[in-house]
């Protein structure tokens, strides 16, 4: 019998939660299977089974257990159920061992009965479900086979109405429950309420026009993205102009420790992207060093990760400054929390066409409003303010990211 104990999910971390089992006492498991999902205060991971057999839970959904502590057992002796699935391997070395049967010298071919498809009632077509999802609605009657919803049916409710219960999505009743929170969601809360309580935060605003990197990305995309493999997204350009602001103003770039302020000579840059977890912050390592198609890759390479879950925690610790973009929401203005130890964080937002003033006169410009969240214990008005304005400068000047350079654009872009 295997005792499956909680592996450390990384230093300083000394107990998890069950945050969800994905088998149950008497399954059949395979080995590196995943098996259960547990929260830290950092990261949610996947749990894998150490060996393959029949497994015995010895932890409850929620529980907060040690790590070390035994959480399961597995019979390695156990035989495998027939029921229970072979790995593929197995199985397509089995299917080379079964003998084609002998063929019949007089064949005749009996009439099969029709597969009849059956589904469950008030269930959605993939098509209706499409429709039902883009106009916020939650229930339709279906007329077509067991009750199934088509799209005709939500065409035809759309056109004569349906209750504001079906609209809404809301059931209507005066029910309630409570939902427990994770552990990585209360240590989030404890981390964004100590931030407020600990540190002196300000935030300062500055707007961009946005059409030199709007001109850029029009012109040049394509040819970024045939040559480089990645997309021109603007993340690349903030985080671009965040390091060179960062090496004018490197005490936004530094902490507090105790009494001393540590500075560092390079760009660690964490980069908050929402996942299905809830908000987690990878970071771009030495962004100060990557070209642009580097960073793109590197921010799509951490967003796949913790859009699925296997992010790790050394990926997501050790930032210097981070970059959040609250305008893919469609946030118009809004004053981000520093994540600490950090001093500071740089608040993108929606980009809106606005009426601004240039060379004297009325012109339609795309504007975006940013925002820097800032520690004052450490960081004064003057570079705060300046690194914005220095930010602000970089991103209506792209060529300015370089120096010297005799085709600043095609070079910063790495083409």
């Amino acid at each position: 019998m295997l005792e499956m104990k909680v592996p450390s999910p990384g230093e300083s971390i000394s107990e998890v939660e069950i945050a969800e089992w994905l088998v149950e006492t008497g399954d059949w498991v395979e080995k590196d299977q995943a098996i259960a999902e547990v929260d830290s205060d950092k990261a949610t991971l996947e749990l894998p089974a150490e060996e393959a057999g029949i497994i015995t839970l010895k932890a409850e959904e929620g529980d907060a257990v040690a790590v070390g502590a035994v959480v399961c057992l597995i019979d390695t002796k156990a035989k495998r159920p027939a029921g229970a699935e072979k790995p593929k391997a197995e199985a397509k070395v089995e299917e080379k061992k079964e003998e084609a049967p002998a063929p019949n010298p007089n064949p005749v071919k009996a009439a099969e009965p029709a597969k009849k498809e059956t589904y469950a009632k008030d269930v959605p077509s993939v098509s209706a479900k499409k429709l039902m999802d883009e106009n916020g609605i939650s229930k339709v009657t279906g007329t077509g086979p067991d009750g199934r919803v088509l799209k005709q049916d939500v065409v035809a409710a759309m056109a004569g109405g349906f209750s504001s219960e079906a609209a809404s999505g809301w059931g209507g009743t005066r029910d309630k429950k409570n939902v427990k929170m994770s552990m990585l969601r209360r240590k989030v809360a404890e981390r964004l309420v100590a931030v407020k309580n600990e540190t002196a935060m300000l935030t300062t605003f500055n707007e961009v026009d946005m059409k030199p990197i709007m001109d850029i990305r029009a012109k040049y995309k394509m040819k970024f993205k045939e040559q480089l493999g990645v997309n021109l997204g603007f993340m690349s350009f903030f985080t671009k102009a965040v390091t060179e602001a960062l090496n004018h103003f490197p005490a936004v770039n530094g902490m507090i420790d105790g009494k001393e302020m540590i500075l560092h000579d390079y760009a660690d840059i964490g980069i908050a992207v929402s996942s299905p977890k809830g908000l987690m912050v990878p970071v771009v390592r030495n962004a100060e060093t990557m070209s642009l198609a580097e960073i793109e890759a590197e921010i799509k390479r951490l967003a796949i990760k913790a859009r699925d879950g296997k992010m790790s925690i050394e990926e997501m610790t050790g930032g210097t400054f981070t970059i959040t973009n609250g305008g893919v929401f469609g946030s118009m203005l809004s004053t981000p929390i520093i994540n600490p130890p950090q001093s500071a964080i740089l608040g993108m937002h929606n980009i809106v066409e606005r009426a601004m003033v240039v060379d004297g006169e009325i012109v339609i410009r795309p504007i975006m409003y940013v925002a820097l969240s800032y520690d004052h214990r450490i960081i004064d008005g003057k570079e705060s303010v300046g690194f914005l304005v220095k930010v602000k400068e970089m991103l209506e000047n792209p060529e300015k990211m370089l120096f010297g350079a005799k085709d600043p654009v095609e070079v910063l872009l790495g083409l």
